[in-house]
């Protein structure tokens, strides 16, 4: 009987609806592969390398997250631009005449994502981070850091939004 029971629990839980993966995402069990478009960089601030390495940076998230093959024209596909790149001044520093003492860096994507097989699951949406510095620093100095600790924020938006129905 435990045995019966057993089989019959192992049998609705393979025949679920529902893929999964390692990170706990929802991936469509019809969905085999996934594409990732180039962002372009619609932000006159930001960097020439800026496009690449976040769709890098997305590529390689959606792909060790998941069961899905990273191909030219997927089941599912990410598109779309980096629209902002701006710095501002955040906190006005003691004892100074009105000088900032940090500096935030944000950065601005506009994310289209289509699910080929399920038009419920597309989205349209803009996903903005940022992150803080010492306005001691030049923002040269500090790019390359804040570019990957953004980055890694804003794929996490994207991938929750449309793999965790955020």
């Amino acid at each position: 009987m435990k045995k019966l029971l057993s089989l019959l629990f192992i049998g609705l839980l393979t025949s679920c609806g529902v893929g999964f993966s390692f990170s706990g995402a929802s991936i469509p069990p019809d969905a085999k592969s996934i594409s990732v478009q180039y962002f372009q960089n619609q932000a006159p601030l930001a960097g020439p390398t800026m496009s690449q390495t976040f769709t890098d940076a997305l590529r390689d998230y959606v792909t060790s997250q998941s069961h899905l093959k990273l191909v030219t024209n997927g089941d599912l596909d990410f598109a779309g631009s980096i629209t902002g790149f701006t710095t501002q001044p955040v906190a006005v520093a003691s004892g100074s005449s009105g000088q900032s003492s940090l500096t935030r860096l944000t950065i601005t994507i506009d994310v289209t994502f289509t699910d080929k097989n399920d038009s419920k699951k597309n989205f349209t949406g803009a996903f903005s981070r940022y992150a803080d510095y010492s306005s001691s620093q030049s923002l040269s100095a500090v790019q390359g850091d804040l570019i990957t600790q953004i980055n890694k924020q804003l794929v996490q938006d994207v991938f929750d939004k449309a793999f965790n129905n955020w």
